[in-house]
């Protein structure tokens, strides 16, 4: 059920209330309004949101196991029907999406300078994910050249090769690979510079 239909009936209720100088039970609203296609209980929760909306607007009794079994209008009725009711509260709250809307739609749009910038920031972002992207690879290569060439220097030489001929050149290796990553680090320290550098400027 939308919002629109929920006002309308809420004020009907209401409207059936004030009409009446007695106390009536929620199965008459819901006999009057409601049924076939709802349910009772739909009737009564109609009642608790207009209860909870301003307790003064209607008088609910408890009774017969039911928090709501009977009720009335009150002194307040009259005068929130007069101001328009739930259907008065519904068309405000629509004007005030409505307002928004529209300031949503006329937001500023961007100045050249603003959007010059906006590419300037991206390009160094580009600039920087290259950057990045390129060192992570030539780590990743020569780590895939010394796993290779220890490889190389285990399985495929011959096997008459002397243990500290082969424990020398291990650790020739390993000096290698140090080497390597000394050098890479100091590669990415002066990357990592110009990134920093870079960043500064933006």
């Amino acid at each position: 059920m939308s919002e629109f239909f929920k006002a309308e009936l809420k004020d009907r209720f209401l409207e059936y209330a004030l009409e009446r100088n007695d106390y009536f039970q929620v199965q008459t609203l819901y006999d009057e309004f409601l049924r076939p296609n709802y349910s009772l209980e739909y009737a009564q929760k109609l009642v608790m949101e207009i209860k909870e909306y301003d307790p003064e607007l209607i008088d609910i009794m408890r009774g017969n196991g039911m928090d709501v079994f009977m009720l009335a209008s009150t002194s307040k009725t009259e005068d929130f029907l007069d101001q328009g009711g739930f259907m008065n509260l519904y068309v405000k709250e629509e004007e005030k999406w409505d307002v928004f809307l529209n300031q949503l739609s006329n937001a500023p749009k961007l100045t050249k300078e603003e959007k010059k910038l906006l590419k300037k920031n991206s390009s160094s972002s580009k600039r920087e994910k290259t950057m990045l992207i390129g060192l992570i690879s030539v780590v990743g290569i020569s780590f895939l050249f010394t796993v290779v060439s220890i490889f190389k220097e285990t399985l495929f030489e011959p096997d008459y090769v002397p243990a500290d001929e082969f424990e020398r050149k291990m650790d020739l290796l390993r000096e290698q690979y140090i080497l390597e990553n000394e050098k890479l680090e100091k590669e990415l320290m002066g990357i990592r510079r110009e990134l920093d550098s870079l960043k500064k400027q933006f």
